[in-house]
This record gives C-alpha cells, structure tokens and sequence, in this order.
C-alpha cells in the first residue's frame, strides 16, 4: 500500500509563521528517509488554518530535496487559477523532478478564499469542470485550447511538454453528481478527505464508478486514496488526549474556516449539499458536529491505527494513504513524535499489504 504524507502548515496557537514553516519544513525534509513514499501539501489561502497559498513552490523546493518520492497537490483549487498557468507550473515541477507529480484537484469551499480572489463561488462547479477538462487535456497533449461556458482559450503550446503522460496520477478531492461524468471521462482518481459518513462516501464512490466503467469500455475506475489525520502513541491513554485536544482542534478550524454551519451556503449555486449540512449542524449543534468530524480521523497505539487505517482501506478499496501528523494546535515535538512512531511501527505494516495497483506509476 502507499503511504504519503502531507505538511499542513497550520498555526492556531500564536507561534509566528517563521516558526510554523521552520517545524513543517523540518519534518517535510525527514519525510522520505523514514520510509513516506510521497509528499503533500494542501492550498489555502489568507488565513492561519493553513499557510501553503503556494502547493507548485512548496513542491518544488521539496522536488530538489528528495530523490524517489512521489508530489503531490491535495489540492490544487482550479477556481483560483488561470488553466493555462497551472499547466506550465505543472509541467515545469514534472520536468525537474522526473515525473514524480502526482495532481490533486479540487473546486474549494472557503468563502474567505473566493472573496479573496473576487471569484464568484456560484460560478465554481462550472469552473472546475472546463478548467479540469482544459488543464488535463493539455497535460497530455502538450497544447491548452478549450472553448467552454465560462473558459476560452485560443490553442496554445505547453512548454516544456509535460515529463510523461498523467494519465494514473490525478485524483479529484470530491465528484458531485453533477461533475462525476467529467472526471469519470478524463480517467480522474478520487482523494477521499473524510468529512461525511462512510456510507454517503461509499455510496457517492459507487455512482462514481460506475460512470468511469460507462465511459472506459468497462474499465474499472483506479482505486482512491484517503487523507486522514493520525494521533499515534504507545499509550492509548495519551492517544485518546491528542483524539479530544487536538484532532478536535483541526476539526473545529475546519468548521470555522469552511463556515459548514453557515446556512447561507444553500444560497450558492453547486453548494446545497453544505447548506443542508448547516441545517444539520444547526439542530445537533456544534460541538457534535466537531466531534463527528474528529472520530472520522485516526488515534490510538500503533496497533490501534494500524486497524482502523486497515478498516477505512478495506470498506472502500484504497491504494493508499495521505496522513497528516502535525495539526489542530499539537506542539512541535509532539507532533514529531507523532511521525516518528507511526513511521516505525505503522508504516512498514502498511507498505506491506498488497493492494493489488500502483500510485503515480510507483509501487
């Protein structure tokens, strides 16, 4: 199985952002000598929920100092960018590492971030799909011509032309009814970032499948990869502590970042889904919903997270892991403890299962 890992970047308890990408980096530059087979990171945008506005720079520094592992966006925001430079900085990251990208794409959710960018979010379903459907298309054929709804583009050439075909290493973090055809049709993987319950994940995979298999002669879809937050200590007792503290600390600066409370969100075109969440949340109340969201992550004793990152690979058939190991407030040398124990005592386990497929054209 492959297992990456992903900086998150994340200040929520007054260090200065110096010392945040100091930490971040440090265990970044670790990763691939204690046996990580790829490294990520996520983008976001005018907050301290996550400072990396920049996945194609950060990448590529981490390009120059590593030799064989796999690197990758979770994700790339397409709505924030102009296609035709998200190619080229693809293409060029791709050149200077040798092919070891590994695309992640999303739409995004972060009202924060739209505002930021003066980009409608009612306009971002749209987006996402012409821009997912231009970008990739480039990739492979080393040219960005597209003539959509709300994209033009007169043919241009990508140079230089990508390092080998992407075909196999890109994932979408979320397919909507609406935008699963697309991507089922451009042969696009999923990246599961748990935030429902398993079953509406599992039940949204099959639909997906099954359109991958309608527009690939009955080829099956490539399994997905499932990024999860990881609290590992040999005591169980400290373990449930990073479970209460600091996992649900990543997930209420996710509720906050994200606004899943606001019920405007059902407002905005392509987000009911969210607004309906809102309403859920408004009932239940927070904190419930918080705590939902730090229960889908993983905790325990080595052999605990080993289990359960086992129950989440089998219900839905993953190739791998994404695990974020430093978040939700935890001190830095917690959070370097955290990495060093799951990479010696979870991570060989987990490299050794045989899922049966390769990720980025790598074992």
């Amino acid at each position: 199985m492959h297992v990456g890992m992903s900086t998150f970047f994340q200040n929520l308890t007054g260090h200065t952002d110096e010392e945040v990408y100091r930490h971040e980096l440090g265990m970044a530059n670790r990763a691939e000598s204690m046996g990580f087979e790829s490294i990520w990171a996520a983008e976001h945008h005018f907050s301290g929920y996550t400072m990396c506005p920049n996945v194609g720079q950060f990448l590529t520094y981490m390009a120059g100092r590593t030799n064989h592992a796999l690197l990758g966006s979770m994700v790339m925001v397409l709505p924030w960018h102009h296609p035709v430079r998200v190619a080229e900085e693809l293409s060029v990251l791709d050149q200077m590492s040798g092919g070891r990208v590994v695309l992640g794409i999303g739409r995004g959710l972060g009202q924060i971030e739209f505002t930021g960018f003066g980009v409608d979010m009612n306009e971002s379903r749209q987006r996402f799909v012409e821009y997912s459907e231009a970008i990739l298309t480039s990739l492979e054929t080393g040219e960005m011509q597209y003539d959509g709804q709300l994209y033009k583009q007169p043919r241009v050439q990508i140079r230089p032309k990508p390092f080998r075909s992407f075909r196999g290493r890109v994932y979408a973090s979320a397919v909507s009814p609406e935008s699963a055809r697309i991507m089922a049709r451009l042969g696009v993987g999923i990246l599961i970032i748990a935030q429902k319950p398993w079953d509406k994940t599992l039940e949204e995979l099959n639909m997906y499948r099954e359109l991958y298999r309608e527009y690939n002669n009955g080829e099956e879809a490539p399994k997905p990869l499932i990024a999860a937050f990881v609290g590992c200590h040999e005591d169980s007792s400290v373990a449930n502590e990073m479970r209460a503290k600091y996992l649900y600390g990543y997930s209420r600066s996710a509720l906050d970042h994200y606004e899943f409370h606001n019920v405007k969100l059902a407002d905005i075109k392509g987000y009911e889904y969210y607004g309906a969440l809102a309403k859920n949340i408004e009932k239940h109340g927070i904190d419930a919903f918080v705590n939902f969201l730090a229960e889908l992550q993983i905790w325990g004793t080595p052999d605990q997270v080993f289990e359960r990152m086992m129950d989440y690979r089998d219900r839905v058939d993953a190739a791998g892991y994404i695990t974020i190991l430093s978040y939700g407030g935890m001190p830095f040398d917690m959070a370097r403890a955290n990495m060093e124990l799951f990479a010696s005592k979870v991570l060989p386990r987990l490299k050794a299962v045989d899922v049966g497929v390769q990720v980025g054209g790598r074992r």
